[in-house]
């Protein structure tokens, strides 16, 4: 009797080549959505030209128009009629809205424009009066962002280690007076020492009882000879903590003793 032996059986013709081949169809699939990925954030990345020139066209608009206290709104980028004459077109087409007058404008913006008067016709009667004087040495005037800075010199005002005025200063004292009382503002003593120590025969312990006493005594003059309202003013001593000069030279200790007064540019509350 015949044993029959097995064969291998054979696989369909073209059975191993589709096997082969058939990482084409994930690979095709996958450069598919690469494809439709990128297609999608093309479209997304696309501007909308008609929506942007609005947009701009509006920021335009908004700073061309808008108000300042300062110069009664002619705006941030300069008034309409520069940029008309660059372009015609908008010429034709007012863009900036009206400007406010005067009477407009809110009390706060209409004191603070009273008030800068006020301190630029302070700072032109001081300054003449000192120069008509020849004070210069005893006396500076400047306008500082917090004010009309007065500074006067510790020999012009106290003896050596002392804080009652000198009886040559009262007619300065007198004529800042008259000036303050027509003020609407708060007027800030402040007296400045040099950083040497007292060694001299005082009743001052140290710098900062000195400078606060004269301070203290400049403030005293204007309230019980000149009778002024107290609730304009307000002083401090600081000592040798705010030099406006160099201590190692004397001259630069000089310039550091001295009371600075100033008048504050702020509306009272």
């Amino acid at each position: 009797m015949r044993q029959r032996t097995s064969r291998p059986r054979r696989g369909k013709r073209g059975e191993g080549e589709n096997g082969r081949d058939r990482w084409l169809i994930t690979y095709a699939d996958l450069i598919t959505l690469l494809l439709i990925f990128f297609v999608m954030m093309f479209a997304m990345s696309r501007l909308d030209t008609q929506k942007y020139k609005e947009i701009t066209q509006s920021l335009q608009l908004t700073f061309k128009s808008g108000d300042s206290i300062l110069d009664l709104g002619s705006g941030i980028t300069g008034s309409a009629d520069k940029n008309n004459h660059k372009n015609p077109d908008t010429a034709a087409k007012p863009q900036q809205q009206p400007q406010r007058g005067a009477d407009q404008l809110s009390d706060r913006e209409l004191a603070f424009r009273q008030q800068e008067k006020e301190l630029q016709n302070l700072l032109q009667v001081i300054s003449s009066y000192v120069k008509d004087n020849k004070l210069e040495d005893q006396i500076f005037v400047a306008d500082q962002p917090q004010g009309i800075s007065i500074t006067l010199s510790d020999k012009f005002l106290f003896d050596v280690g002392k804080a009652d005025l000198k009886s040559g200063s009262v007619p300065v004292m007198d004529k800042l007076a008259s000036l303050f009382k027509e003020l609407h503002t708060t007027i800030s003593i402040e007296g400045h020492t040099d950083n040497l120590p007292i060694v001299y025969a005082s009743k001052y312990q140290d710098n900062w009882e000195l400078s606060g006493a004269r301070a203290l005594s400049v403030l005293r003059y204007f309230l019980d000879e000149k009778h002024l309202s107290a609730e304009d003013f307000q002083y401090a001593g600081y000592g040798d903590t705010r030099p406006a000069a160099d201590n190692a030279t004397e001259a630069g200790r000089q310039k550091n003793r001295r009371v600075e007064i100033i008048v504050l540019r702020q509306l009272k509350e």
